[in-house]
Protein backbone atom coordinates (compact mmCIF):
# COMPACT_ATOMS: atom_id res chain seq x y z
CA UNK A 1 0.00 0.00 0.00
CA UNK A 2 1.78 3.46 -0.47
CA UNK A 3 2.00 6.08 1.24
CA UNK A 4 -0.96 8.18 -0.21
CA UNK A 5 -3.59 5.48 0.57
CA UNK A 6 -1.64 4.74 3.97
CA UNK A 7 -2.51 8.00 4.83
CA UNK A 8 -5.83 8.40 3.76
CA UNK A 9 -7.28 5.44 5.36
CA UNK A 10 -5.48 6.64 8.85
CA UNK A 11 -6.78 10.13 8.15
CA UNK A 12 -10.39 8.47 7.92
CA UNK A 13 -10.18 6.77 10.85
CA UNK A 14 -8.76 9.79 13.05
CA UNK A 15 -11.72 12.08 11.82
CA UNK A 16 -14.43 9.51 12.95
CA UNK A 17 -12.10 8.79 16.48
CA UNK A 18 -11.75 12.47 17.07
CA UNK A 19 -14.99 14.26 15.80
CA UNK A 20 -17.35 11.14 15.11
CA UNK A 21 -17.21 12.01 11.68
CA UNK A 22 -17.34 9.35 8.83
CA UNK A 23 -15.90 10.76 5.27
CA UNK A 24 -15.14 8.56 2.25
CA UNK A 25 -11.06 7.89 1.42
CA UNK A 26 -11.43 9.97 -1.50
CA UNK A 27 -12.12 13.11 0.62
CA UNK A 28 -8.82 13.00 1.47
CA UNK A 29 -6.39 15.19 -0.14
CA UNK A 30 -3.11 13.91 0.60
CA UNK A 31 0.05 16.03 -1.67
CA UNK A 32 3.56 16.32 -1.48
CA UNK A 33 4.82 18.83 0.69
CA UNK A 34 6.15 21.60 -1.55
CA UNK A 35 9.75 22.24 -1.43
CA UNK A 36 10.19 25.28 1.06
CA UNK A 37 8.51 23.59 3.25
CA UNK A 38 9.94 20.83 5.90
CA UNK A 39 8.29 17.39 5.36
CA UNK A 40 7.43 14.70 2.60
CA UNK A 41 3.71 14.24 2.67
CA UNK A 42 0.55 17.30 3.15
CA UNK A 43 -2.74 16.80 4.37
CA UNK A 44 -5.48 19.98 3.60
CA UNK A 45 -7.57 20.07 6.88
CA UNK A 46 -10.08 22.88 5.81
CA UNK A 47 -12.74 20.01 4.64
CA UNK A 48 -12.40 18.91 8.07
CA UNK A 49 -13.35 22.04 9.76
CA UNK A 50 -17.17 21.35 9.79
CA UNK A 51 -16.54 18.07 11.51
CA UNK A 52 -14.05 19.65 14.41
CA UNK A 53 -15.61 22.73 14.66
CA UNK A 54 -12.10 24.31 15.79
CA UNK A 55 -9.52 26.80 13.68
CA UNK A 56 -8.04 24.95 10.64
CA UNK A 57 -4.37 25.32 13.04
CA UNK A 58 -5.88 23.18 15.95
CA UNK A 59 -7.76 20.90 13.57
CA UNK A 60 -4.62 19.98 11.77
CA UNK A 61 -2.82 20.01 15.26
CA UNK A 62 -4.87 17.65 16.26
CA UNK A 63 -5.21 15.42 13.56
CA UNK A 64 -1.21 15.08 13.65
CA UNK A 65 -0.88 13.59 16.54
CA UNK A 66 -3.33 11.08 16.40
CA UNK A 67 -1.51 10.20 13.15
CA UNK A 68 1.91 10.48 15.26
CA UNK A 69 0.69 7.85 17.64
CA UNK A 70 -1.37 5.77 15.49
CA UNK A 71 0.76 5.64 11.90
CA UNK A 72 4.12 4.08 12.38
CA UNK A 73 5.34 5.22 9.21
CA UNK A 74 4.88 9.08 10.73
CA UNK A 75 7.65 10.09 12.00
CA UNK A 76 7.26 14.15 12.90
CA UNK A 77 4.39 16.84 11.69
CA UNK A 78 4.53 20.48 11.57
CA UNK A 79 1.22 22.78 10.60
CA UNK A 80 1.51 25.83 8.22
CA UNK A 81 -2.30 27.00 8.61
CA UNK A 82 -4.52 24.67 7.03
CA UNK A 83 -1.91 22.57 5.94
CA UNK A 84 -0.32 19.45 8.22
CA UNK A 85 2.60 18.10 7.05
CA UNK A 86 4.02 14.86 7.45
CA UNK A 87 7.43 13.53 7.77
CA UNK A 88 7.86 10.09 6.79
CA UNK A 89 9.96 7.62 8.97
CA UNK A 90 13.35 6.61 8.09
CA UNK A 91 12.20 3.21 8.19
CA UNK A 92 9.34 2.92 5.52
CA UNK A 93 12.13 4.65 2.92
CA UNK A 94 13.96 2.17 3.92
CA UNK A 95 12.00 -0.49 3.09
CA UNK A 96 10.81 0.64 -0.06
CA UNK A 97 13.94 0.22 -1.44
CA UNK A 98 14.26 -2.99 0.09
CA UNK A 99 11.58 -4.27 -1.88
CA UNK A 100 12.05 -2.37 -5.19
CA UNK A 101 15.30 -4.05 -4.91
CA UNK A 102 15.04 -7.51 -4.21
CA UNK A 103 11.46 -8.08 -5.71
CA UNK A 104 11.21 -8.69 -10.00
CA UNK A 105 7.83 -8.04 -9.64
CA UNK A 106 7.81 -4.77 -7.93
CA UNK A 107 4.74 -2.27 -9.44
CA UNK A 108 3.72 -5.77 -11.21
CA UNK A 109 0.05 -7.62 -10.17
CA UNK A 110 0.01 -11.47 -11.47
CA UNK A 111 -2.81 -12.26 -13.45
CA UNK A 112 -4.83 -15.60 -11.63
CA UNK A 113 -6.96 -17.76 -12.58
CA UNK A 114 -10.01 -15.61 -11.09
CA UNK A 115 -8.76 -12.50 -13.31
CA UNK A 116 -10.55 -10.72 -16.04
CA UNK A 117 -10.09 -11.21 -19.25
CA UNK A 118 -9.68 -8.52 -21.52
CA UNK A 119 -9.63 -8.36 -25.20
CA UNK A 120 -7.95 -6.25 -26.74
CA UNK A 121 -8.17 -5.50 -30.74
CA UNK A 122 -5.22 -3.12 -32.78
CA UNK A 123 -3.58 -2.90 -35.88
CA UNK A 124 -7.19 -3.97 -38.01
CA UNK A 125 -5.05 -3.08 -41.71
CA UNK A 126 -6.56 -3.26 -44.93
CA UNK A 127 -4.72 -5.68 -47.10
CA UNK A 128 -4.46 -3.13 -50.16
CA UNK A 129 -1.50 -1.08 -48.79
CA UNK A 130 1.65 -1.22 -46.30
CA UNK A 131 1.39 -0.44 -42.50
CA UNK A 132 2.19 3.44 -42.63
CA UNK A 133 2.97 6.26 -39.92
CA UNK A 134 -0.68 5.94 -38.70
CA UNK A 135 -0.75 2.06 -38.30
CA UNK A 136 2.60 2.79 -36.09
CA UNK A 137 0.46 4.67 -33.18
CA UNK A 138 -2.18 2.40 -33.45
CA UNK A 139 -0.21 -1.01 -32.77
CA UNK A 140 2.07 1.02 -30.29
CA UNK A 141 -0.77 2.26 -28.21
CA UNK A 142 -2.39 -1.58 -28.77
CA UNK A 143 0.51 -3.42 -27.52
CA UNK A 144 1.18 -0.64 -24.57
CA UNK A 145 -2.33 -0.72 -23.09
CA UNK A 146 -2.32 -4.83 -23.52
CA UNK A 147 1.04 -4.58 -21.45
CA UNK A 148 -0.04 -2.45 -19.00
CA UNK A 149 -3.86 -4.38 -18.11
CA UNK A 150 -1.55 -7.30 -17.86
CA UNK A 151 0.64 -5.86 -15.04
CA UNK A 152 -2.53 -5.07 -13.67
CA UNK A 153 -3.35 -8.68 -13.51
CA UNK A 154 -5.41 -9.23 -16.18
CA UNK A 155 -6.04 -12.02 -18.63
CA UNK A 156 -5.19 -10.43 -21.30
CA UNK A 157 -5.61 -11.79 -25.73
CA UNK A 158 -4.58 -8.94 -28.05
CA UNK A 159 -6.21 -9.26 -31.46
CA UNK A 160 -5.97 -8.02 -35.11
CA UNK A 161 -8.99 -8.38 -37.58
CA UNK A 162 -7.42 -8.29 -40.90
CA UNK A 163 -10.01 -6.37 -43.55
CA UNK A 164 -8.85 -8.61 -46.24
CA UNK A 165 -12.36 -8.02 -48.30
CA UNK A 166 -14.22 -5.49 -49.69
CA UNK A 167 -13.32 -2.66 -52.56
CA UNK A 168 -10.14 -1.88 -51.31
CA UNK A 169 -8.15 -4.80 -51.88
CA UNK A 170 -10.64 -5.24 -55.52
CA UNK A 171 -8.95 -1.72 -56.42
CA UNK A 172 -5.05 -3.26 -56.01
CA UNK A 173 -6.69 -6.56 -57.45
CA UNK A 174 -7.98 -4.74 -60.97
CA UNK A 175 -5.18 -2.37 -61.16
CA UNK A 176 -2.75 -5.87 -61.10
CA UNK A 177 -4.54 -7.34 -63.87
CA UNK A 178 -4.61 -4.26 -65.92
CA UNK A 179 -1.35 -2.87 -65.60
CA UNK A 180 1.12 -5.50 -63.33
CA UNK A 181 2.36 -7.36 -66.49
CA UNK A 182 2.75 -10.24 -64.14
CA UNK A 183 4.68 -8.29 -61.29
CA UNK A 184 5.16 -9.93 -58.18
CA UNK A 185 7.51 -9.60 -54.63
CA UNK A 186 9.96 -12.04 -56.00
CA UNK A 187 10.39 -10.53 -59.92
CA UNK A 188 10.03 -6.94 -58.26
CA UNK A 189 12.46 -7.14 -55.19
CA UNK A 190 9.79 -5.58 -53.17
CA UNK A 191 7.79 -6.32 -50.13
CA UNK A 192 4.62 -7.74 -50.76
CA UNK A 193 2.36 -5.08 -48.86
CA UNK A 194 4.56 -2.29 -50.55
CA UNK A 195 3.83 -3.94 -54.52
CA UNK A 196 0.52 -4.46 -53.65
CA UNK A 197 -0.04 -0.80 -52.56
CA UNK A 198 1.78 0.32 -55.35
CA UNK A 199 -1.03 -1.19 -58.19
CA UNK A 200 -3.47 1.27 -55.09
CA UNK A 201 -1.97 4.16 -55.84
CA UNK A 202 -1.78 3.36 -59.85
CA UNK A 203 -5.90 2.66 -59.02
CA UNK A 204 -6.39 5.71 -58.01
CA UNK A 205 -4.63 7.43 -60.33
CA UNK A 206 -6.58 5.65 -63.72
CA UNK A 207 -9.74 6.53 -61.47
CA UNK A 208 -9.37 9.81 -61.12
CA UNK A 209 -8.44 10.51 -64.64
CA UNK A 210 -11.70 8.41 -66.15
CA UNK A 211 -13.89 10.52 -63.44
CA UNK A 212 -12.47 14.21 -65.35
CA UNK A 213 -12.98 12.97 -68.49
CA UNK A 214 -16.60 11.63 -67.58
CA UNK A 215 -17.19 15.26 -65.90
CA UNK A 216 -15.74 17.05 -69.20
CA UNK A 217 -18.65 15.34 -71.19
CA UNK A 218 -20.88 16.15 -68.80
CA UNK A 219 -21.66 14.15 -66.42
CA UNK A 220 -22.26 15.11 -62.62
CA UNK A 221 -19.42 14.46 -60.09
CA UNK A 222 -21.59 12.07 -58.41
CA UNK A 223 -22.73 9.74 -61.40
CA UNK A 224 -18.69 9.80 -62.83
CA UNK A 225 -17.60 8.30 -59.85
CA UNK A 226 -20.45 5.60 -59.97
CA UNK A 227 -19.53 5.65 -63.85
CA UNK A 228 -16.05 5.11 -64.39
CA UNK A 229 -14.78 2.33 -65.74
CA UNK A 230 -12.17 1.49 -63.35
CA UNK A 231 -14.71 1.67 -60.11
CA UNK A 232 -17.63 -0.68 -62.13
CA UNK A 233 -14.92 -3.15 -62.75
CA UNK A 234 -13.94 -2.98 -59.28
CA UNK A 235 -17.06 -3.41 -57.84
CA UNK A 236 -17.59 -6.55 -60.25
CA UNK A 237 -14.28 -8.20 -58.83
CA UNK A 238 -16.15 -8.08 -55.37
CA UNK A 239 -19.36 -9.64 -56.31
CA UNK A 240 -17.70 -12.68 -58.46
CA UNK A 241 -15.31 -12.62 -54.79
CA UNK A 242 -18.62 -12.90 -53.01
CA UNK A 243 -19.82 -15.47 -55.66
CA UNK A 244 -16.76 -17.47 -54.89
CA UNK A 245 -15.55 -17.04 -58.57
CA UNK A 246 -12.36 -19.22 -58.64
CA UNK A 247 -10.36 -17.21 -60.21
CA UNK A 248 -10.92 -14.25 -58.51
CA UNK A 249 -10.67 -16.23 -55.10
CA UNK A 250 -7.04 -17.01 -56.11
CA UNK A 251 -6.14 -13.97 -57.18
CA UNK A 252 -7.67 -12.78 -54.04
CA UNK A 253 -5.51 -15.17 -52.02
CA UNK A 254 -2.30 -14.71 -54.21
CA UNK A 255 -2.09 -10.97 -53.41
CA UNK A 256 -3.11 -10.91 -49.60
CA UNK A 257 -0.39 -13.39 -49.03
CA UNK A 258 1.79 -11.10 -50.60
CA UNK A 259 0.26 -8.59 -48.06
CA UNK A 260 0.89 -10.84 -44.72
CA UNK A 261 4.17 -11.80 -45.62
CA UNK A 262 4.92 -8.09 -45.81
CA UNK A 263 3.07 -6.96 -42.70
CA UNK A 264 4.51 -9.56 -40.85
CA UNK A 265 8.05 -8.33 -41.37
CA UNK A 266 6.90 -4.73 -39.86
CA UNK A 267 5.29 -5.99 -37.19
CA UNK A 268 8.25 -8.37 -35.98
CA UNK A 269 10.69 -4.95 -36.53
CA UNK A 270 8.35 -2.78 -34.50
CA UNK A 271 8.43 -5.39 -31.70
CA UNK A 272 4.48 -6.57 -31.61
CA UNK A 273 2.52 -9.29 -31.92
CA UNK A 274 -0.56 -11.27 -31.67
CA UNK A 275 -2.61 -13.91 -29.79
CA UNK A 276 -5.25 -14.25 -32.33
CA UNK A 277 -5.95 -12.52 -35.73
CA UNK A 278 -9.72 -12.71 -37.23
CA UNK A 279 -10.22 -12.11 -40.85
CA UNK A 280 -13.15 -10.36 -42.39
CA UNK A 281 -13.51 -12.69 -45.19
CA UNK A 282 -14.27 -14.83 -42.24
CA UNK A 283 -16.41 -12.52 -39.66
CA UNK A 284 -18.60 -10.95 -42.64
CA UNK A 285 -20.70 -13.85 -43.28
CA UNK A 286 -21.50 -14.78 -39.27
CA UNK A 287 -22.21 -10.99 -39.74
CA UNK A 288 -24.71 -10.76 -42.36
CA UNK A 289 -26.66 -13.48 -41.25
CA UNK A 290 -27.08 -11.64 -37.65
CA UNK A 291 -28.29 -8.72 -39.68
CA UNK A 292 -30.58 -11.41 -41.21
CA UNK A 293 -32.36 -12.82 -38.55
CA UNK A 294 -32.19 -8.82 -37.43
CA UNK A 295 -34.55 -8.38 -40.26
CA UNK A 296 -36.62 -11.61 -40.17
CA UNK A 297 -37.32 -10.33 -36.17
CA UNK A 298 -38.23 -6.84 -37.35
CA UNK A 299 -35.10 -5.35 -35.79
CA UNK A 300 -33.77 -3.80 -38.84
CA UNK A 301 -35.96 -2.94 -42.19
CA UNK A 302 -35.27 -3.58 -45.73
CA UNK A 303 -35.85 -0.74 -48.50
CA UNK A 304 -37.13 -0.91 -52.36
CA UNK A 305 -33.60 -1.64 -53.57
CA UNK A 306 -33.23 -4.60 -51.13
CA UNK A 307 -30.47 -3.12 -49.13
CA UNK A 308 -31.08 -3.22 -44.94
CA UNK A 309 -31.07 -0.89 -43.03
CA UNK A 310 -31.36 -0.13 -38.96
CA UNK A 311 -32.68 2.71 -37.94
CA UNK A 312 -31.66 4.41 -35.12
CA UNK A 313 -33.86 7.80 -34.68
CA UNK A 314 -35.26 5.96 -31.18
CA UNK A 315 -31.23 6.35 -30.02
CA UNK A 316 -30.94 10.16 -31.91
CA UNK A 317 -29.00 8.75 -34.54
CA UNK A 318 -29.97 8.20 -37.94
CA UNK A 319 -30.66 5.51 -40.69
CA UNK A 320 -27.31 2.94 -40.67
CA UNK A 321 -27.21 0.76 -43.95
CA UNK A 322 -26.23 -3.05 -43.13
CA UNK A 323 -26.33 -4.94 -46.75
CA UNK A 324 -26.12 -3.61 -50.18
CA UNK A 325 -28.69 -3.86 -52.45
CA UNK A 326 -26.57 -6.49 -54.55
CA UNK A 327 -26.39 -8.23 -51.06
CA UNK A 328 -22.68 -7.27 -50.06
CA UNK A 329 -21.34 -6.08 -46.49
CA UNK A 330 -20.23 -3.26 -44.94
CA UNK A 331 -17.80 -2.45 -42.10
CA UNK A 332 -20.54 -2.91 -39.66
CA UNK A 333 -22.16 -6.17 -40.83
CA UNK A 334 -18.28 -7.55 -40.52
CA UNK A 335 -17.73 -5.82 -36.37
CA UNK A 336 -21.24 -7.65 -35.30
CA UNK A 337 -19.42 -10.82 -37.07
CA UNK A 338 -16.32 -10.09 -35.41
CA UNK A 339 -17.35 -9.60 -31.97
CA UNK A 340 -19.72 -12.50 -32.12
CA UNK A 341 -17.21 -14.98 -33.18
CA UNK A 342 -14.86 -13.34 -30.59
CA UNK A 343 -17.62 -13.42 -27.64
CA UNK A 344 -18.05 -17.26 -28.88
CA UNK A 345 -14.13 -17.92 -28.79
CA UNK A 346 -13.17 -16.56 -25.23
CA UNK A 347 -15.05 -15.76 -22.27
CA UNK A 348 -14.18 -12.08 -22.48
CA UNK A 349 -15.49 -9.41 -19.34
CA UNK A 350 -14.09 -6.36 -21.35
CA UNK A 351 -13.61 -5.65 -24.80
CA UNK A 352 -11.62 -2.57 -26.24
CA UNK A 353 -11.29 -1.72 -29.75
CA UNK A 354 -8.20 0.49 -30.47
CA UNK A 355 -9.04 2.37 -32.87
CA UNK A 356 -9.30 6.43 -33.89
CA UNK A 357 -11.10 8.97 -33.09
CA UNK A 358 -12.71 8.97 -36.95
CA UNK A 359 -14.38 6.03 -35.85
CA UNK A 360 -16.15 7.22 -32.53
CA UNK A 361 -19.48 7.40 -34.42
CA UNK A 362 -19.08 3.62 -35.99
CA UNK A 363 -18.58 2.12 -32.60
CA UNK A 364 -21.55 4.24 -30.64
CA UNK A 365 -23.60 2.68 -33.59
CA UNK A 366 -21.97 -1.14 -32.95
CA UNK A 367 -22.55 -0.90 -29.51
CA UNK A 368 -26.48 0.05 -30.50
CA UNK A 369 -26.72 -2.87 -32.76
CA UNK A 370 -25.27 -5.61 -30.72
CA UNK A 371 -27.79 -4.51 -28.15
CA UNK A 372 -30.60 -4.42 -30.22
CA UNK A 373 -29.49 -8.27 -31.59
CA UNK A 374 -29.74 -9.31 -28.58
CA UNK A 375 -26.17 -9.86 -27.15
CA UNK A 376 -25.68 -8.19 -23.52
CA UNK A 377 -22.63 -7.21 -24.05
CA UNK A 378 -23.21 -4.80 -26.79
CA UNK A 379 -23.43 -1.57 -24.72
CA UNK A 380 -19.96 -2.27 -22.84
CA UNK A 381 -17.61 -2.68 -25.61
CA UNK A 382 -14.84 0.31 -25.19
CA UNK A 383 -13.67 2.13 -27.65
CA UNK A 384 -9.92 3.44 -27.15
CA UNK A 385 -10.80 6.57 -28.92
CA UNK A 386 -7.26 8.00 -30.25
CA UNK A 387 -5.76 11.27 -32.33
CA UNK A 388 -4.60 11.38 -35.73
CA UNK A 389 -0.45 11.73 -35.74
CA UNK A 390 0.64 13.84 -38.59
CA UNK A 391 3.93 15.14 -40.09
CA UNK A 392 5.48 18.46 -40.17
CA UNK A 393 4.81 18.09 -43.68
CA UNK A 394 1.01 17.67 -43.21
CA UNK A 395 -1.11 15.13 -43.53
CA UNK A 396 -1.26 12.00 -45.14
CA UNK A 397 -3.51 10.18 -48.01
CA UNK A 398 -2.56 6.84 -49.10
CA UNK A 399 -4.63 7.19 -52.06
CA UNK A 400 -2.16 9.52 -53.40
CA UNK A 401 0.60 7.59 -52.21
CA UNK A 402 1.83 10.26 -49.79
CA UNK A 403 1.71 7.98 -46.71
CA UNK A 404 4.67 7.40 -44.50
CA UNK A 405 5.66 4.09 -44.50
CA UNK A 406 5.69 2.30 -41.47
CA UNK A 407 9.34 0.48 -42.88
CA UNK A 408 10.59 3.60 -44.35
CA UNK A 409 10.19 5.37 -40.92
CA UNK A 410 11.75 2.75 -38.89
CA UNK A 411 14.94 2.73 -41.35
CA UNK A 412 14.95 6.26 -41.44
CA UNK A 413 15.09 6.38 -37.81
CA UNK A 414 17.69 4.00 -37.62
CA UNK A 415 19.72 6.55 -39.69
CA UNK A 416 19.13 9.47 -37.69
CA UNK A 417 20.27 7.04 -34.58
CA UNK A 418 23.52 6.46 -36.01
CA UNK A 419 24.20 9.90 -37.57
CA UNK A 420 23.48 11.80 -33.80
CA UNK A 421 25.12 8.95 -31.89
CA UNK A 422 28.10 8.74 -34.21
CA UNK A 423 27.89 12.91 -33.68
CA UNK A 424 28.02 12.88 -30.07
CA UNK A 425 29.91 10.16 -29.92
CA UNK A 426 28.19 8.52 -27.96
CA UNK A 427 28.68 4.54 -29.03
CA UNK A 428 32.30 4.92 -29.98
CA UNK A 429 33.55 1.99 -27.19
CA UNK A 430 30.98 -0.74 -29.08
CA UNK A 431 32.10 -2.95 -31.76
CA UNK A 432 30.53 -2.97 -35.66
CA UNK A 433 27.77 -5.36 -34.52
CA UNK A 434 26.67 -4.53 -30.96
CA UNK A 435 26.90 -0.20 -32.17
CA UNK A 436 24.06 -1.76 -35.28
CA UNK A 437 22.22 -3.25 -32.77
CA UNK A 438 22.24 -0.36 -30.42
CA UNK A 439 21.17 2.28 -33.51
CA UNK A 440 18.04 -0.07 -34.15
CA UNK A 441 17.42 0.07 -30.24
CA UNK A 442 17.85 3.84 -29.90
CA UNK A 443 15.54 4.64 -32.71
CA UNK A 444 12.82 2.52 -31.69
CA UNK A 445 13.19 3.66 -28.51
CA UNK A 446 12.86 7.11 -29.46
CA UNK A 447 9.67 6.21 -31.87
CA UNK A 448 7.69 4.84 -29.29
CA UNK A 449 8.23 7.10 -26.65
CA UNK A 450 7.90 10.37 -28.41
CA UNK A 451 4.56 8.87 -29.25
CA UNK A 452 3.17 7.13 -26.32
CA UNK A 453 4.40 9.99 -23.87
CA UNK A 454 1.53 11.84 -25.73
CA UNK A 455 -1.66 11.63 -24.21
CA UNK A 456 -3.30 9.21 -26.58
CA UNK A 457 -6.69 11.47 -27.05
CA UNK A 458 -4.61 14.14 -28.42
CA UNK A 459 -3.74 14.40 -32.50
CA UNK A 460 0.04 14.57 -32.46
CA UNK A 461 2.79 16.19 -34.32
CA UNK A 462 5.63 13.50 -34.97
CA UNK A 463 9.55 15.02 -35.57
CA UNK A 464 11.50 12.09 -35.71
CA UNK A 465 14.58 14.35 -35.29
CA UNK A 466 13.32 15.77 -32.03
CA UNK A 467 12.43 12.83 -30.92
CA UNK A 468 16.21 11.55 -30.59
CA UNK A 469 17.29 14.11 -28.95
CA UNK A 470 19.58 12.90 -25.88
CA UNK A 471 18.59 15.37 -23.41
CA UNK A 472 14.85 15.95 -22.70
CA UNK A 473 11.80 13.70 -22.32
CA UNK A 474 12.86 11.45 -25.19
CA UNK A 475 13.30 7.27 -25.32
CA UNK A 476 16.93 8.16 -25.94
CA UNK A 477 17.59 10.06 -22.89
CA UNK A 478 15.64 7.74 -20.37
CA UNK A 479 18.03 4.86 -22.21
CA UNK A 480 21.32 6.39 -21.66
CA UNK A 481 20.24 6.83 -18.06
CA UNK A 482 19.47 3.32 -17.83
CA UNK A 483 22.81 2.65 -19.60
CA UNK A 484 24.36 4.96 -16.95
CA UNK A 485 23.04 2.89 -14.36
CA UNK A 486 24.50 -0.31 -15.71
CA UNK A 487 28.16 1.15 -16.15
CA UNK A 488 28.56 2.20 -12.68
CA UNK A 489 26.74 -1.53 -11.53
CA UNK A 490 29.23 -3.25 -13.73
CA UNK A 491 32.21 -1.04 -12.33
CA UNK A 492 31.13 -2.03 -8.96
CA UNK A 493 30.75 -5.94 -9.71
CA UNK A 494 34.50 -5.50 -11.16
CA UNK A 495 35.66 -3.76 -7.52
CA UNK A 496 33.68 -6.85 -6.24
CA UNK A 497 31.51 -4.93 -3.83
CA UNK A 498 28.34 -6.77 -2.45
CA UNK A 499 25.97 -4.27 -2.16
CA UNK A 500 22.82 -6.05 -1.79
CA UNK A 501 22.54 -6.99 1.97
CA UNK A 502 21.45 -4.82 4.85
CA UNK A 503 20.37 -1.26 4.06
CA UNK A 504 22.01 0.86 6.20
CA UNK A 505 22.04 4.74 6.58
CA UNK A 506 21.99 7.05 8.91
CA UNK A 507 20.64 10.53 7.39
CA UNK A 508 18.85 10.08 4.20
CA UNK A 509 19.89 13.40 1.47
CA UNK A 510 16.76 15.11 0.24
CA UNK A 511 17.72 14.48 -3.33
CA UNK A 512 18.24 10.80 -1.96
CA UNK A 513 14.79 10.87 -0.54
CA UNK A 514 13.12 12.18 -3.61
CA UNK A 515 14.62 9.02 -5.94
CA UNK A 516 12.81 7.11 -2.93
CA UNK A 517 9.48 8.88 -3.00
CA UNK A 518 9.75 8.64 -6.86
CA UNK A 519 10.27 4.96 -7.06
CA UNK A 520 7.51 4.09 -4.42
CA UNK A 521 5.29 5.75 -6.85
CA UNK A 522 5.52 2.96 -9.25
CA UNK A 523 3.05 0.72 -8.26
CA UNK A 524 0.27 3.35 -8.24
CA UNK A 525 1.48 4.89 -11.66
CA UNK A 526 0.86 1.10 -13.22
CA UNK A 527 -2.18 0.73 -11.53
CA UNK A 528 -3.59 4.54 -12.57
CA UNK A 529 -2.02 4.23 -16.34
CA UNK A 530 -4.15 1.29 -16.25
CA UNK A 531 -7.38 2.26 -15.06
CA UNK A 532 -6.90 5.22 -17.80
CA UNK A 533 -5.95 2.93 -20.86
CA UNK A 534 -2.72 5.94 -20.64
CA UNK A 535 0.61 4.47 -21.91
CA UNK A 536 1.52 8.28 -21.32
CA UNK A 537 1.22 8.01 -17.48
CA UNK A 538 4.42 5.13 -17.53
CA UNK A 539 6.31 6.98 -20.12
CA UNK A 540 6.06 10.06 -18.48
CA UNK A 541 6.61 8.46 -15.16
CA UNK A 542 9.75 7.06 -16.17
CA UNK A 543 10.71 10.61 -17.86
CA UNK A 544 10.61 12.48 -14.32
CA UNK A 545 12.41 9.29 -12.52
CA UNK A 546 15.66 9.47 -14.52
CA UNK A 547 15.64 12.95 -14.36
CA UNK A 548 15.29 12.90 -10.43
CA UNK A 549 18.44 10.21 -10.71
CA UNK A 550 20.32 12.77 -13.11
CA UNK A 551 20.02 15.23 -10.22
CA UNK A 552 21.15 12.88 -7.46
CA UNK A 553 23.52 11.54 -10.16
CA UNK A 554 25.32 15.21 -10.52
CA UNK A 555 25.25 15.76 -6.56
CA UNK A 556 26.41 12.56 -4.81
CA UNK A 557 29.15 10.27 -5.20
CA UNK A 558 28.33 6.90 -5.50
CA UNK A 559 31.33 4.06 -6.35
CA UNK A 560 33.52 6.93 -4.41
CA UNK A 561 31.64 7.60 -1.48
CA UNK A 562 34.09 6.49 1.55
CA UNK A 563 31.24 5.07 4.04
CA UNK A 564 30.58 1.80 2.81
CA UNK A 565 27.38 2.15 4.04
CA UNK A 566 26.25 4.57 2.22
CA UNK A 567 28.17 4.01 -1.08
CA UNK A 568 25.85 0.61 -1.01
CA UNK A 569 22.51 2.13 0.18
CA UNK A 570 23.66 4.39 -3.06
CA UNK A 571 24.64 1.46 -5.47
CA UNK A 572 20.60 -0.43 -4.06
CA UNK A 573 19.01 2.69 -5.02
CA UNK A 574 20.82 3.32 -8.58
CA UNK A 575 20.07 -0.55 -9.32
CA UNK A 576 16.51 0.14 -8.40
CA UNK A 577 16.00 3.35 -10.57
CA UNK A 578 17.31 0.84 -13.45
CA UNK A 579 15.29 -1.69 -12.27
CA UNK A 580 12.36 0.24 -12.39
CA UNK A 581 12.78 2.09 -15.53
CA UNK A 582 13.63 -0.60 -17.38
CA UNK A 583 10.11 -2.20 -15.94
CA UNK A 584 8.14 0.71 -17.11
CA UNK A 585 9.53 1.25 -20.68
CA UNK A 586 8.74 -2.73 -21.17
CA UNK A 587 5.25 -2.12 -20.25
CA UNK A 588 6.13 0.63 -23.56
CA UNK A 589 7.80 -1.93 -25.37
CA UNK A 590 10.77 -0.32 -25.78
CA UNK A 591 14.04 -2.12 -25.10
CA UNK A 592 16.73 -0.50 -23.49
CA UNK A 593 20.44 -0.53 -24.14
CA UNK A 594 23.15 -2.08 -21.08
CA UNK A 595 25.43 0.67 -23.05
CA UNK A 596 25.36 3.39 -24.74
Amino acid sequence: MNIETTIQNATVAALKELYGQEIAKEQVQVQNTRKDFDGDVTIVVFPFLRASKKSPEVTAEELGNFLLKQVGLVHSFNVIKGFLNLEISKEYWLEILAEAFSDNGFGIKEASDESELMMVEYSSPNTNKPLHLGHIRNNLLGYSISEIAKANGKKVVKTNIVNDRGIHICKSMYAWQQWGNGKTPQSSGMKGDHLVGEFYVEFEKHYKAEISELMEQGKSKEDAEKQAPSIVAARELLRKWEAKDEDTVNLWKTMNGWVYEGFDVTYKNLGVDFDKIYYESETYLVGRDEVLRGLEEGVFYQKDDNSVWADLSSDGLDQKLLLRSDGTSVYMTQDIGTAKMRFNDYSINKMVYVVGNEQNYHFQVLAILLDKLGFKWGKDLYHFSYGMVELPSGKMKSREGTVVDADDLMEGMTEVARKMSNELGKLDALSEEEAEKTYRVIALGALKYFILKVDPRKNMMFNPEESIDFNGNTGPFIQYTYARIQSVLRKAAQQNIDFGKDVKHEAISVKEKDLLKRISLFPATVEEAGDNFSPAVIANYCYELVKEFNQFYHDHSILGEEDDNIRNFRLMLASSVGSVVKRGMELLGIEMPERM
